[in-house]
């Protein structure tokens, strides 16, 4: 196995050491493998697809178009 050395910051380290019964190299393990998983099956998806990157900045302007009106809306009932 290779072994990899992780910066973190001091606050999250302190909180770390204070729960040593965690095996953290296994946290770390875990969430690569994760992360992994999720970009393998992302390929998968990707390989089929016709959008292109404009069509998915389109998509997203959209979308957060929608969030913003939605969001002044339920600010608006407050």
């Amino acid at each position: 196995m290779t072994n990899m050395t992780l910066s973190v910051p001091k606050e999250l380290y302190s909180e770390m050491t204070a729960h040593s019964e965690i095996k953290w190299s296994d946290v770390a393990r875990q969430a690569f493998e994760k992360k992994v998983e999720e970009l393998h099956w992302m390929d998968k998806v990707l390989e089929k697809s016709t959008l292109t990157e404009k069509d998915a900045d389109e998509i997203g302007h959209k979308i957060k178009g929608e969030m913003a009106k939605r969001f002044k809306r339920i600010r608006s009932l407050s």
